[in-house]
């Protein structure tokens, strides 16, 4: 029995070394030069014949080819002509590194006990050799928002770039914002019990929402009173008042997103962001009126209700952007984690529906950098700012020619292996041997 059991680790710990995470990049000691790509700055402004150099991880050209000259005798020089250069993508609201087989509870830690949770970091839960989050880089998926799910108060999100050891490495911005799941205004009868499944006011609504008008007033006068023992929910919401940390209220009704922008403005809410916002197009004016931005749920889904348009998802995008909201794209839904890699494509999608190609990249580069509050060094491509994007065979946007071929996070090159990738080369190799 000792043998087996000996036998059986070992075979485990094989497994895991042969199928590890790719070893993270080191840091950049040379200088690098990107040669005549078309550079789709993330701004809405593009480039068509391009010249980038990076230094000790920082962009510090980002030039049309023909207005400069350098001397590239001391750099390595990446020759891109024909080729697309993207600020890396960034996928917020996402459960990436925290969950990694759903089927087995001991590799899921998205969620904790409990209705108030807003002292619940999802970072140092964050699995930075998940080879889930590998697989999102082939794609130009490079940060991503670590978020909590559950409880009225899921807990607190933070930023990070996948290519790290740990979660300290792989951390942009620790603690960026809460996470309220606002109640809904309807409910479902339980059909499983019997029970009508059409749609109904939910009676509990009002006091629910007392809950949380109670909960954040009591978090209010802890903020204002000299405490001696601290507690850790309270302490947690501090930022929000002050305006350190975001509020990010997950939301789709119409009249739930009414009542959530209320809220944070009765509040003393300094920054909030509606997550969801499947009816977010009703109220785009009161939206954009009130500045309060929109982090909208993924695309590629079908309509919630019978008397929606069939491609009511696909245009929402386009229908915030003409009023003015500032909107970003979030994955969020069934097999979220893996999905998240489409997130270029989603964008593409909005295209097909009335976006330019320059507003679609927008909604995944820098829109979602300023909403989480990291556009002064990700998001776009503009002099000062991180490293971090890569090259593309043609539009990134398109799955058929989203082909990288370099990839950089902090100037750092990173790999883009994944165990998908050596699958695919295996395969590949078989069957062209059986071609043969």
């Amino acid at each position: 029995m000792k043998n087996t059991f000996i036998y059986i680790t070992v075979l485990l710990m094989t497994f895991g070394f042969t199928n590890a995470q790719q070893t993270p990049a080191k840091k950049q000691t040379k200088s690098i030069a990107i040669v005549g790509a078309t550079a789709h700055i993330g701004n809405g402004q593009v480039y068509e014949n391009s010249l980038i150099v990076i230094e000790n991880g920082k962009l510090v050209s980002v030039v049309e080819n023909n207005q400069t000259k350098v001397d590239d005798s001391k750099m390595d020089v990446i020759y891109a002509n024909g080729k697309h250069v993207y600020p890396g993508f960034i996928i917020p609201n996402t459960t990436l590194g925290l969950v990694e087989i759903d089927a087995v509870r001991a590799t899921d830690d998205d969620s904790e006990i409990g209705s108030w949770n807003p002292h619940i970091r999802s970072l140092i839960a964050y699995n930075s050799e998940s080879k889930v989050v590998e697989s999102m880089r082939p794609n130009g998926v490079l940060l991503g928002q670590i978020t909590p799910r559950g409880g009225r108060i899921s807990g607190t999100s933070s930023i990070v770039q996948f290519d790290a050891w740990n979660w300290e490495d792989a951390a942009v911005k620790e603690d960026d914002g809460i996470h309220l799941n606002w109640p809904n205004t309807f409910t479902r009868g339980r059909w499983w019990l019997g029970e009508d499944p059409a749609y109904k006011d939910n009676k509990e609504y009002k006091n629910q929402i007392k809950e949380i008008s109670d909960y954040f007033n009591a978090t209010k006068a802890y903020t204002q009173a000299n405490n001696t023992t601290v507690n850790l929910p309270y302490e947690a919401t501090k930022g929000l008042f002050d305006g350190s940390k975001r509020l990010y209220i997950h939301v789709d009704g119409e009249k739930g997103i009414i009542d959530a922008v209320n809220f944070s403005k009765e509040n003393g809410i300094k920054s909030m962001t509606i997550v969801g916002g499947y009816d977010a197009y009703k109220v785009a004016d009161f939206l954009k009126q009130n500045n309060i931005s929109v982090l909208l749920q993924r695309v590629h889904s079908r309509p919630s209700q019978t008397d929606d348009d069939y491609d009511l998802p696909f245009k929402m995008a386009k229908i915030l952007v003409d009023k003015g909201v500032m909107v970003a794209l979030e994955g969020s839904g069934q097999m979220e984690r893996m999905n998240a890699r489409n997130l270029p494509f989603y964008a593409g999608t909005t295209v097909a529906y009335g976006l330019t190609k320059e507003q679609a990249l927008q909604l995944i580069t820098l829109n979602t950098a300023k909403i989480l509050g990291i556009d002064n060094q990700y998001g776009s491509l503009e002099e000062g700012k991180s490293a971090t994007l890569f090259i593309s065979e043609g539009d990134a946007l398109d799955m058929r020619t989203n082909i990288i071929s370099e990839a950089f996070i902090d100037g750092r090159q990173i790999s883009l292996e994944s165990h998908q990738t050596k699958l695919w080369k295996r395969y590949s190799e078989k069957y062209e041997s059986q071609e043969d």
